[in-house]
């Protein structure tokens, strides 16, 4: 029929957010994920918020399309919009949070329009942390350290090794500055302009964002194609 325009699909992502790392720690959730947004290859833009709190007791992070992001954002902001009107003294905790975006992302991968996004919900209440994930096609779990992207390659093998319940807030830090400086220097879309956000039962804090100190004198950095096949 003329004049009605055929149905569209996000075919491939245009602006892409890189890794977001998060770990339980004694009080909470800590989550890491730098601010770059790259349109392709090309490092766009150096100030994208991918982590945003939502509701009282829940803390979001996304890689992938920053528009999708966007997109769920509005979903939960209308959901938390909702459960605030029933005004009932309860509010939607972090396992009903991640519960609802793992039915949002199956749904629009059975509707062969996913959105293109890999995202990591944590939160904590009354005293009970959670830490789970879901990915553009809604295959989702749970666990006490999670990643996305390039983060799940490099970043899970590190806090498998030196991750423990009882981390304080402090080593918490350190080891999730370890696990970005460890995706800045193998991840080409990250970027040194890190933040750094947590939740604990008061609430969330979302910190300023810093850069990392970076050592780049490393020889295999020098010449990293010294004795592959071709090279001179």
């Amino acid at each position: 029929m003329e004049g009605v325009a055929e149905s569209q699909r996000t075919l491939y992502p245009y602006v892409t957010g890189s890794s977001v790392v998060a770990i339980k720690y004694k009080d909470g959730i800590l989550m890491a994920a730098d601010m770059g947004g790259s349109y392709g290859s090309t490092l766009r833009y150096k100030s994208v918020e991918r982590i945003k709190p939502i509701g009282k007791h829940s803390l979001l992070g996304a890689s992938g399309e920053i528009s999708d992001f966007q997109e769920i954002l509005r979903y939960l902001d209308e959901l938390i919009l909702y459960d605030n009107m029933w005004d009932d003294g309860n509010s939607l905790g972090p396992k009903e949070v991640h519960n609802y975006l793992t039915r949002v992302m199956y749904n629009r991968r059975n509707k062969f329009n996913p959105l293109w996004n890999a995202l990591v919900l944590g939160g904590v209440k009354n005293g009970q942390k959670y830490l789970g994930m879901v990915n553009m096609i809604g295959i989702n779990f749970e666990d006490n350290h999670v990643a996305t992207g390039l983060g799940n390659h490099l970043a899970r093998p590190i806090l498998r090794d030196e991750w423990h319940e009882n981390l304080t807030f402090e080593e918490g830090v350190k080891l999730l500055e370890k696990c970005m400086r460890v995706l800045l220097y193998r991840d080409r879309s990250a970027v040194n302009k890190i933040q750094i956000s947590k939740i604990t039962d008061e609430g969330a804090t979302v910190y300023p964002p810093f850069s990392l100190k970076t050592y780049w004198e490393f020889s295999a950095f020098k010449n990293p194609t010294a004795g592959a096949e071709g090279s001179n």
